[in-house]
């Protein structure tokens, strides 16, 4: 709040009128009248133009106001005026949290506890503060992490394949679009958790499918516990998918479910190329076109980081076996 006191520099100079506005600001502070508070303060100044107190008071009103550049712009002048005093950094410190720059405010706060370090209110600030800025850094960095994983840019080539596979222009770009979509949300949720669900996406058909039937999203959790549920997972997707009249098919699977891919084939992990790296396979089932990729993650510091998808051969990785019977069926 507003100091009641003045600077510890300022002496007794200032003249009874001036007393008079602040201490008539600081009631009005504390009644809650920021602007009432400011104005006079504002009159203060204009008699007394040095003291670093009716700065540091206004810069407090001008912050429940909202209207932090002034509030900063007054900090600075207490400072300015009386660098020795902690105050106007404490006053800096609190602007540039309310402007969210935590960095800089953490600084601020930092030189206040030099010139006052018995103050607890400024040690917790500055632990709060160091806490939020490595919270917000671990976002921005997840958020950029993310937009450097771009499937559209990524999936871009497959596109001629897409439109040659299903000639009817809605129809692929649909299709396309769902892949996209699938894969984007399985990297954001790698990023922010370190996890997805072992789950299949369907592209279910807006006119044929009942949507209070079926559902976009089957989870396959169990699929991978042994080659009998394995067997009875792909055998109820595949009916599902025709139930269902679904134009298309995502399965997400993290590594960590299964041996290999080929362990159901009885390969081993001898084909294998990819390392011990930990991540997640997506697997693109349609009755004209499959693909399969795998998307590598590393972990660096405390981050999780996927890596651009790697392309297997479908045929010798596949997740589950070909989900649509083979067709030329209208997709």
């Amino acid at each position: 709040m507003a100091d009641a006191g003045g600077d510890p520099s300022s002496g007794g100079s200032s003249g009874g009128k001036v007393v008079s506005l602040k201490d008539q600001g600081n009631d009005f502070f504390k009644s809650g009248n920021y602007l009432k508070a400011a104005a006079l303060y504002t009159q203060a100044i204009k008699l007394e133009p040095d003291n670093p107190t009716l700065y540091s008071n206004r810069a407090a009103a001008f912050l429940h106001l909202v209207k932090l550049s002034k509030a900063l712009a007054d900090a600075e002048m207490t400072i300015t005026l009386n660098p020795q005093w902690e105050k106007g950094y404490f006053r800096k410190g609190c602007a540039l949290e309310a402007m969210e720059r935590f960095d800089d405010a953490i600084a601020a706060f930092q030189v206040a506890l030099q010139h006052n370090p018995q103050n607890m209110e400024i040690s917790k600030k500055i632990k709060r503060l160091t806490q939020l800025a490595r919270e917000n850094k671990r976002v921005l960095e997840v958020q950029n992490i993310h937009s450097s994983v771009n499937m559209t840019k990524f999936l871009e080539p497959l596109k001629p394949e897409f439109s040659a596979a299903f000639p009817i222009e809605g129809v692929w770009k649909d299709i396309f679009s769902f892949l996209v979509e699938v894969m984007d949300s399985a990297i954001k949720g790698w990023h922010e958790t370190g996890r997805v669900d072992p789950r299949v996406n369907f592209l279910l058909d807006k006119q044929k499918s009942q949507t209070d039937k079926y559902a976009p999203v089957v989870n396959i959790d169990k699929a991978f516990e042994s080659p009998d549920t394995h067997s009875s997972c792909f055998s109820f997707l595949r009916q599902y998918a025709e139930d269902s009249f679904s134009r298309a098919a995502c399965v997400i699977a993290p590594k960590s479910i299964m041996s290999y891919p080929q362990v159901w084939k009885g390969q081993g992990s001898r084909k294998w190329k990819l390392g011990q790296n930990d991540g997640f396979f997506v697997q693109f089932e349609s009755p004209l076109l499959r693909k399969l990729w795998f998307v590598p993650s590393s972990t660096e510091g405390s981050q999780t980081l996927c890596r651009n998808p790697e392309v297997l051969d479908i045929s010798a990785h596949e997740v589950l076996p070909r989900i649509f019977k083979e067709s030329n069926q209208d997709v």
